[in-house]
């Protein structure tokens, strides 16, 4: 249920994300109310501060701080080859589409630390067609593209990462695509090389140009109505005609946006731009 907008705690939050705005460019407004309060919250606990005024000012004061306090405020959650099924459906339907194309361009916006786009170098790699490919991984998070530009995970993650692997329908040994040591785990050059990783505010900043390919998997559920409708034109205007948007296991398209994008694999939330 929406709180109450005389709420002072409602106040307080709507205040601390003008303040965000003002200061460092980043806007969070029209995330949804009920993640974002739950999000600046848990960033009040964890800071150890008495109440929203103070975190509000060490935010303003403190851009250190307040880079620490974004990557919570933003969706930083990602796994190697999460949805086994749609990475299959990736494979076996997408792939056989995109090698029509001479040249292809992948967006994956929203990569946080950068596990989806290695996933998707991966399968891009087996099918004969990360050569010809650029891969583009961009977020709001310097801190988490920081790591994902590292491409070291916890060896604590593998058991889940190959297991996502084989059942996307991996046709090599998972194994082959890392190097290990001192309980880490890092993304081998041949991977890497093809993705470019840079920041990006979904909200405010460009659009991309003719991608083939954009993933936004698990990042509108965060949005309201009026910002998914205005990112999803700007996914429409990046996308070259026949381009695929493929979105996560609880994101659908309403009615109005079929006008542009048609459903190709509903059940994994992976639609086709039809241009006018």
């Amino acid at each position: 249920m929406p709180s109450d907008p005389s709420d002072v705690e409602t106040i307080e939050i709507r205040l601390l994300l003008e303040a965000i705005h003002v200061k460092y460019g980043y806007d969070l407004r029209d995330y949804s109310e009920h993640s974002i309060r739950r999000r600046v919250l848990a960033a009040l606990d964890r800071s150890g501060l008495a109440h929203l005024g103070e975190l509000q000012h060490k935010i303003l004061t403190d851009p250190e701080f307040f880079g620490t306090v974004l990557e919570g405020l933003t969706v930083q959650v990602s796994d190697m080859f999460r949805d086994p099924g749609f990475y299959n459906m990736l494979r076996t339907r997408v792939v056989p589409l995109l090698r029509t194309y001479p040249f292809i361009n992948v967006w994956h916006s929203g990569c946080a630390t950068g596990e989806e786009a290695y996933s998707s170098a991966i399968v891009l790699y087996e099918e004969g067609l990360l050569d010809r490919t650029q891969i583009y991984a961009t977020d709001i998070s310097a801190r988490a593209l920081e790591h994902a530009k590292q491409g070291v995970y916890s060896e604590d993650k593998l058991a889940a990462f190959a297991a996502n692997y084989e059942n996307s329908g991996g046709t090599s040994q998972f194994a082959s695509y890392y190097t290990s040591a001192y309980n880490q785990v890092a993304i081998k050059e041949l991977l890497r090389r093809k993705i470019l990783f840079f920041q990006h505010d979904l909200v405010a900043d460009h659009v991309f140009g003719e991608m083939h390919i954009i993933f936004c998997r698990n990042v509108l559920i965060y949005f309201r109505r009026d910002l998914r409708s205005r990112v999803l034109t700007k996914f429409s205007q990046s996308l070259c005609p026949g381009g695929f948007l493929c979105l996560g296991t609880s994101e659908r398209l309403t009615h109005p946006d079929h006008k542009v994008f048609a459903e190709f694999a509903p059940e994994h939330q992976t639609y086709r731009y039809q241009s006018a």
